[in-house]
């Protein structure tokens, strides 16, 4: 097989994406990514990251697969889990405490901090517009973190997001009082819920 089927054998398996790093793993040359690209048979996204030519580029996807230790959160962890009708302006992450957020932030990413083991909790699959999967944390542990001051969230999205939440078929609210009690919020969600529930 030559290197250029194996490398798009590799991105049918990534969901048509591919990074430079996958190909160095691989011992594949760098240089075969870029004639590749000459050629029309990858479309380079971004530095050290490609995709297939017929591949719906997903910008949730392009996120995740340069920055892996990303999570989405806040308002956009809010829109993959369709408690809200707006589209984020920018896309929000949550990265591991001792991250270097240099290049996300140049990204345009709104990037937060988190240490253990608040980084790790809550952390679930979603499905994007594009219907490609995702990390975002879990719609519960999203709505606590807005009512954080740290957030900064507009009121009225966080009161919609929790009408929302409260008509859906899908919640639990014992889970979402165990993680307002984790991030210190219990008032503020009790507030909420006396008004829905």
């Amino acid at each position: 097989m030559f290197q250029t089927d194996a490398i798009i054998d590799m991105a049918r398996k990534n969901k048509g994406m591919i990074t430079s790093g996958m190909i160095t793993a691989s011992n594949f040359k760098r240089a075969t990514l870029k004639y590749m690209a000459e050629k029309g048979m990858l479309v380079k996204v971004q530095r050290g990251l490609y995709a297939l030519p017929d591949v719906f580029e997903d910008e949730f996807v392009n996120l995740q697969t340069r920055y892996g230790r990303g999570i989405f959160s806040l308002e956009t962890a809010l829109f993959l889990h369709n408690l809200t009708d707006k589209t984020p302006a920018a896309y929000t992450m949550s990265f591991p405490a001792s991250y270097n957020l240099t290049s996300p932030k140049k990204t345009g990413i709104l990037c937060k901090s988190l240490k253990e083991p608040l980084y790790s909790i809550g952390v679930v699959y979603v499905i994007t517009p594009a219907g490609n999967k995702v990390r975002a944390y879990n719609a519960e542990r999203t709505l606590c973190d807005m009512l954080r001051p740290v957030s900064r969230a507009d009121v009225q999205a966080v009161s919609s997001a929790f009408r929302q939440y409260v008509a859906g078929r899908i919640k639990n609210i014992p889970l979402l009082s165990q993680y307002a009690e984790m991030l210190k919020v219990e008032k503020k969600l009790r507030s909420y819920l006396e008004v829905l529930l």
